[in-house]
């Protein structure tokens, strides 16, 4: 069985209802600049880190190309493979801007996947503290921190 963990505690319970409704097999909960809060399915911290990478650049070149098109952003993008496929959405929270990138099989669909995508943002804005004012990020304290919440998603 594939675990679901939290950097942010408050993330748990929203990301376990929807992992059990969607039949996502793969979910990271993020910020736009990668940092992931919560994950699921994920064995290898390199395999986290690495979808967390793809999937902020993902978001951000075409936030880009909604840009050059003189478009709002574009909140939802959803990729299909033969036996896979990937929806990658931004969502608004009291906490700031989040993404959830979701890898799912043929056990579940797109249309599952974003119906009950629309409940996670509730129930994440509705879980979320509100946002902290933003603290400088030392260079010296993201390594530390990186590895804490590696160490946090990985139970080690």
């Amino acid at each position: 069985m594939r675990q679901t963990r939290a950097v942010e505690s408050w993330t748990l319970a929203p990301l376990e209802r929807f992992i059990a409704e969607s039949g996502a097999r793969l979910t990271l909960l993020m910020t736009p600049a990668g940092q992931v809060l919560a994950q699921h399915g994920f064995t290898r911290a390199v395999d986290v880190m690495a979808a967390a990478a793809l999937g902020a650049a993902i978001v951000a070149s075409t936030g880009e190309i909604a840009k050059m098109l003189n478009d709002q952003e574009f909140t939802a993008l959803n990729h299909q493979g033969v036996q896979h496929g990937i929806f990658l959405g931004g969502f608004d929270t009291p906490r700031g801007r989040l993404l959830a990138l979701v890898v799912y099989g043929p056990d579940s669909s797109v249309g599952l996947v974003q119906l009950f995508f629309e409940e996670l943002v509730e129930d994440l804005a509705a879980a979320a503290p509100v946002e902290e004012k933003p603290r400088a990020v030392l260079a010296a304290d993201f390594e530390r921190e990186l590895s804490e919440s590696l160490a946090t998603l990985f139970g080690q």
